[in-house]
Protein backbone atom coordinates (compact mmCIF):
# COMPACT_ATOMS: atom_id res chain seq x y z
CA UNK A 1 0.00 0.00 0.00
CA UNK A 2 2.91 2.29 0.86
CA UNK A 3 4.88 1.35 -2.40
CA UNK A 4 1.17 2.35 -4.34
CA UNK A 5 0.68 5.45 -2.57
CA UNK A 6 4.48 6.91 -3.10
CA UNK A 7 3.87 6.09 -7.02
CA UNK A 8 0.75 8.06 -7.30
CA UNK A 9 2.44 11.18 -4.93
CA UNK A 10 5.24 11.32 -7.71
CA UNK A 11 2.96 11.58 -10.58
CA UNK A 12 0.93 14.03 -8.56
CA UNK A 13 4.14 16.08 -7.87
CA UNK A 14 5.15 15.35 -11.66
CA UNK A 15 2.30 16.66 -13.22
CA UNK A 16 1.69 19.65 -10.82
CA UNK A 17 5.65 20.18 -12.23
CA UNK A 18 4.68 19.90 -15.56
CA UNK A 19 1.45 22.84 -14.73
CA UNK A 20 3.76 24.86 -13.53
CA UNK A 21 6.46 24.94 -16.33
CA UNK A 22 3.63 25.18 -18.89
CA UNK A 23 1.74 27.89 -17.18
CA UNK A 24 5.52 30.01 -16.79
CA UNK A 25 6.13 29.45 -20.20
CA UNK A 26 2.83 30.90 -21.42
CA UNK A 27 2.89 33.77 -18.90
CA UNK A 28 6.66 34.68 -20.37
CA UNK A 29 5.04 34.43 -23.83
CA UNK A 30 2.30 36.40 -23.46
CA UNK A 31 4.45 39.13 -21.76
CA UNK A 32 6.91 39.09 -25.09
CA UNK A 33 3.66 39.37 -27.33
CA UNK A 34 2.21 42.00 -25.50
CA UNK A 35 5.49 44.21 -25.66
CA UNK A 36 5.83 43.46 -28.68
CA UNK A 37 2.58 44.76 -30.01
CA UNK A 38 2.83 47.79 -28.00
CA UNK A 39 6.12 48.77 -29.83
CA UNK A 40 4.71 47.69 -33.11
CA UNK A 41 1.41 50.18 -32.47
CA UNK A 42 4.04 53.03 -30.80
CA UNK A 43 6.29 52.97 -34.26
CA UNK A 44 3.75 51.88 -36.69
CA UNK A 45 2.51 55.42 -38.28
CA UNK A 46 1.61 55.91 -41.61
CA UNK A 47 0.70 58.79 -43.94
CA UNK A 48 -2.90 58.63 -45.20
CA UNK A 49 -3.01 59.83 -48.78
CA UNK A 50 -5.76 60.10 -51.15
CA UNK A 51 -5.39 59.30 -54.83
CA UNK A 52 -7.13 59.09 -57.93
CA UNK A 53 -8.15 57.49 -60.61
CA UNK A 54 -9.62 59.26 -63.27
CA UNK A 55 -11.01 57.41 -66.82
CA UNK A 56 -11.52 59.09 -70.05
CA UNK A 57 -14.23 56.47 -71.59
CA UNK A 58 -14.12 55.96 -74.82
CA UNK A 59 -15.49 58.75 -77.26
CA UNK A 60 -16.10 56.41 -80.44
CA UNK A 61 -16.93 52.53 -80.71
CA UNK A 62 -14.39 49.58 -81.42
CA UNK A 63 -14.24 48.78 -85.07
CA UNK A 64 -16.40 45.69 -85.72
CA UNK A 65 -15.07 42.30 -85.49
CA UNK A 66 -16.14 39.84 -88.32
CA UNK A 67 -18.93 38.09 -86.42
CA UNK A 68 -20.14 41.64 -85.31
CA UNK A 69 -20.25 42.86 -89.15
CA UNK A 70 -22.09 38.82 -89.75
CA UNK A 71 -24.58 39.78 -87.21
CA UNK A 72 -25.33 43.36 -88.25
CA UNK A 73 -26.23 42.71 -91.80
CA UNK A 74 -28.32 39.99 -90.84
CA UNK A 75 -30.17 42.50 -88.48
CA UNK A 76 -30.54 45.13 -91.11
CA UNK A 77 -31.85 42.47 -93.46
CA UNK A 78 -34.30 41.30 -90.91
CA UNK A 79 -35.31 44.89 -90.79
CA UNK A 80 -35.65 45.95 -94.06
CA UNK A 81 -37.85 42.46 -94.85
CA UNK A 82 -40.28 43.29 -91.81
CA UNK A 83 -40.03 47.26 -92.37
CA UNK A 84 -43.41 49.29 -93.74
CA UNK A 85 -42.93 51.44 -96.44
CA UNK A 86 -41.51 55.11 -95.33
CA UNK A 87 -43.67 58.34 -95.67
CA UNK A 88 -40.72 58.99 -98.32
CA UNK A 89 -41.55 55.81 -100.49
CA UNK A 90 -45.11 56.71 -99.90
CA UNK A 91 -44.83 59.96 -101.95
CA UNK A 92 -42.63 59.04 -104.44
CA UNK A 93 -45.18 56.26 -105.19
CA UNK A 94 -47.75 58.91 -104.91
CA UNK A 95 -45.72 61.37 -107.55
CA UNK A 96 -45.71 58.74 -110.19
CA UNK A 97 -48.97 58.17 -109.44
CA UNK A 98 -50.06 61.86 -109.81
CA UNK A 99 -47.16 62.05 -113.10
CA UNK A 100 -48.81 59.05 -115.00
CA UNK A 101 -51.96 60.66 -114.40
CA UNK A 102 -51.12 63.80 -115.53
CA UNK A 103 -49.83 62.49 -119.00
CA UNK A 104 -53.21 60.37 -119.33
CA UNK A 105 -55.25 63.47 -119.02
CA UNK A 106 -52.67 66.02 -120.24
CA UNK A 107 -53.31 68.36 -117.83
CA UNK A 108 -50.79 69.66 -115.63
CA UNK A 109 -51.45 71.16 -111.92
CA UNK A 110 -48.99 74.37 -111.58
CA UNK A 111 -48.77 74.30 -107.74
CA UNK A 112 -47.79 70.92 -107.62
CA UNK A 113 -45.64 71.39 -110.42
CA UNK A 114 -43.93 74.10 -108.20
CA UNK A 115 -43.42 72.16 -105.82
CA UNK A 116 -39.80 69.97 -104.73
CA UNK A 117 -40.44 66.45 -105.51
CA UNK A 118 -39.27 63.47 -104.12
CA UNK A 119 -36.60 62.28 -106.04
CA UNK A 120 -35.24 65.81 -106.61
CA UNK A 121 -35.49 65.91 -102.65
CA UNK A 122 -33.40 62.33 -102.57
CA UNK A 123 -30.81 63.76 -104.96
CA UNK A 124 -30.44 66.94 -103.09
CA UNK A 125 -29.39 64.72 -100.01
CA UNK A 126 -27.16 62.74 -101.41
CA UNK A 127 -25.66 65.32 -102.64
CA UNK A 128 -24.98 66.72 -99.45
CA UNK A 129 -23.89 63.61 -98.14
CA UNK A 130 -21.45 63.92 -101.00
CA UNK A 131 -20.17 66.88 -99.33
CA UNK A 132 -19.84 65.58 -95.47
CA UNK A 133 -16.42 64.62 -94.28
CA UNK A 134 -15.96 62.03 -91.51
CA UNK A 135 -13.98 63.05 -88.57
CA UNK A 136 -10.60 60.40 -88.58
CA UNK A 137 -10.72 57.32 -85.79
CA UNK A 138 -6.82 58.52 -85.50
CA UNK A 139 -6.11 61.77 -84.73
CA UNK A 140 -3.11 63.69 -84.71
CA UNK A 141 -1.96 63.04 -81.51
CA UNK A 142 -2.30 59.20 -82.42
CA UNK A 143 -0.10 59.74 -85.49
CA UNK A 144 2.66 61.77 -82.94
CA UNK A 145 2.33 59.67 -80.29
CA UNK A 146 1.47 62.57 -77.76
CA UNK A 147 0.18 60.51 -74.71
CA UNK A 148 -0.21 63.87 -72.62
CA UNK A 149 -3.50 64.42 -74.75
CA UNK A 150 -6.53 62.98 -73.63
CA UNK A 151 -7.64 62.55 -77.17
CA UNK A 152 -5.67 59.59 -78.18
CA UNK A 153 -7.03 56.43 -78.65
CA UNK A 154 -11.05 57.72 -78.83
CA UNK A 155 -12.10 54.11 -79.25
CA UNK A 156 -10.28 52.91 -75.63
CA UNK A 157 -10.45 53.75 -71.67
CA UNK A 158 -7.21 55.74 -70.68
CA UNK A 159 -6.21 56.66 -67.46
CA UNK A 160 -4.39 59.34 -66.10
CA UNK A 161 -0.71 59.03 -64.22
CA UNK A 162 1.36 61.10 -63.37
CA UNK A 163 4.93 61.22 -62.40
CA UNK A 164 5.45 62.32 -58.71
CA UNK A 165 8.08 61.18 -56.13
CA UNK A 166 8.12 58.02 -54.48
CA UNK A 167 10.97 56.72 -51.69
CA UNK A 168 12.74 59.24 -53.40
CA UNK A 169 12.71 58.01 -56.98
CA UNK A 170 9.95 59.81 -59.95
CA UNK A 171 7.56 57.28 -60.19
CA UNK A 172 4.03 57.17 -62.46
CA UNK A 173 1.68 56.68 -60.72
CA UNK A 174 -2.44 57.60 -59.76
CA UNK A 175 -2.40 61.18 -58.88
CA UNK A 176 -2.21 60.85 -55.10
CA UNK A 177 -1.52 63.71 -52.09
CA UNK A 178 -1.20 63.71 -48.58
CA UNK A 179 -4.81 64.27 -46.45
CA UNK A 180 -4.92 67.64 -44.81
CA UNK A 181 -6.45 67.61 -41.16
CA UNK A 182 -10.18 68.56 -41.41
CA UNK A 183 -10.32 66.73 -44.60
CA UNK A 184 -12.47 63.62 -45.12
CA UNK A 185 -10.58 61.18 -47.65
CA UNK A 186 -12.75 62.20 -50.85
CA UNK A 187 -12.26 65.74 -49.99
CA UNK A 188 -8.75 65.14 -50.05
CA UNK A 189 -8.79 63.57 -53.13
CA UNK A 190 -10.83 66.03 -55.02
CA UNK A 191 -8.13 69.07 -53.96
CA UNK A 192 -5.40 66.54 -54.94
CA UNK A 193 -6.66 66.16 -58.64
CA UNK A 194 -7.08 69.92 -58.69
CA UNK A 195 -3.63 70.85 -57.27
CA UNK A 196 -2.54 68.79 -60.19
CA UNK A 197 -4.36 69.12 -62.92
CA UNK A 198 -5.90 73.21 -62.47
CA UNK A 199 -9.22 74.11 -62.21
CA UNK A 200 -9.84 73.70 -66.10
CA UNK A 201 -10.73 70.41 -66.68
CA UNK A 202 -13.91 69.12 -65.53
CA UNK A 203 -14.59 65.86 -63.78
CA UNK A 204 -17.40 63.44 -62.04
CA UNK A 205 -16.50 61.32 -59.11
CA UNK A 206 -18.16 58.28 -58.19
CA UNK A 207 -18.90 57.90 -54.44
CA UNK A 208 -17.65 58.99 -51.00
CA UNK A 209 -15.83 55.25 -50.27
CA UNK A 210 -12.53 54.15 -51.88
CA UNK A 211 -12.26 51.63 -54.40
CA UNK A 212 -8.94 50.01 -53.91
CA UNK A 213 -6.06 50.49 -51.11
CA UNK A 214 -2.38 49.98 -51.03
CA UNK A 215 0.13 50.60 -48.79
CA UNK A 216 4.06 50.69 -49.01
CA UNK A 217 6.84 51.00 -46.49
CA UNK A 218 9.40 54.03 -46.69
CA UNK A 219 13.35 54.08 -47.26
CA UNK A 220 14.53 53.83 -43.39
CA UNK A 221 16.38 57.24 -43.70
CA UNK A 222 12.58 58.67 -44.36
CA UNK A 223 11.25 57.28 -41.15
CA UNK A 224 12.47 59.79 -38.77
CA UNK A 225 9.29 62.02 -39.48
CA UNK A 226 7.85 59.11 -37.12
CA UNK A 227 5.92 57.58 -40.23
CA UNK A 228 6.92 53.87 -41.66
CA UNK A 229 5.01 54.26 -44.40
CA UNK A 230 1.89 55.23 -46.61
CA UNK A 231 -1.60 54.09 -46.67
CA UNK A 232 -3.32 55.27 -50.06
CA UNK A 233 -6.82 54.66 -50.60
CA UNK A 234 -8.34 55.36 -54.16
CA UNK A 235 -11.17 56.77 -55.37
CA UNK A 236 -12.20 56.54 -59.03
CA UNK A 237 -13.98 59.49 -61.35
CA UNK A 238 -14.59 59.96 -65.03
CA UNK A 239 -12.94 62.77 -67.11
CA UNK A 240 -15.73 64.87 -68.74
CA UNK A 241 -13.66 67.75 -70.34
CA UNK A 242 -11.57 70.13 -70.49
CA UNK A 243 -7.27 69.38 -70.66
CA UNK A 244 -4.47 69.50 -68.08
CA UNK A 245 -3.38 73.40 -67.40
CA UNK A 246 -0.90 73.15 -64.76
CA UNK A 247 2.75 72.36 -65.67
CA UNK A 248 2.96 68.49 -64.49
CA UNK A 249 4.45 65.53 -66.61
CA UNK A 250 1.48 63.09 -66.95
CA UNK A 251 0.20 60.52 -69.41
CA UNK A 252 -2.95 59.36 -70.68
CA UNK A 253 -2.50 55.74 -70.94
CA UNK A 254 -4.87 52.25 -71.81
CA UNK A 255 -4.55 49.33 -69.95
CA UNK A 256 -1.17 47.88 -72.10
CA UNK A 257 0.67 50.43 -71.88
CA UNK A 258 -0.23 51.33 -67.62
CA UNK A 259 1.04 47.86 -67.53
CA UNK A 260 4.19 48.97 -68.78
CA UNK A 261 4.52 52.58 -67.52
CA UNK A 262 3.80 51.79 -63.71
CA UNK A 263 5.00 49.76 -61.34
CA UNK A 264 4.65 46.34 -60.80
CA UNK A 265 3.65 46.96 -57.17
CA UNK A 266 1.47 49.15 -57.80
CA UNK A 267 -0.31 48.00 -60.65
CA UNK A 268 -0.81 44.85 -59.05
CA UNK A 269 -3.28 46.90 -56.62
CA UNK A 270 -4.85 49.06 -58.71
CA UNK A 271 -5.32 46.03 -61.72
CA UNK A 272 -8.12 44.94 -59.41
CA UNK A 273 -10.40 47.62 -59.52
CA UNK A 274 -9.96 48.70 -63.23
CA UNK A 275 -12.10 47.78 -65.39
CA UNK A 276 -10.95 47.36 -69.09
CA UNK A 277 -13.57 47.70 -72.05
Amino acid sequence: MLKQAFKTSLKVDFSLSILREAKNTFSASLQWHSKRLINTSSKSKWDLLSAVCLERHPIITKPMNEIEKNYYELLKRIEYENSMKSGHELRIEKEQHQKSHAIESDTLDIDTASLQTAQEFEDTCQEELKQFKFAPRVTAFDKSNDKTSYMRKLDKTLVLLMEQNINNAATWVLPQGLRKDGETMRQAAERVLQEFCGTEMRVKFYGNAPIGFHKYKYPEQDKESGKCGAKVFYFLARHINGSITNDTKHQWLDKEELKKTMPHSFYQHVSDFLIFE
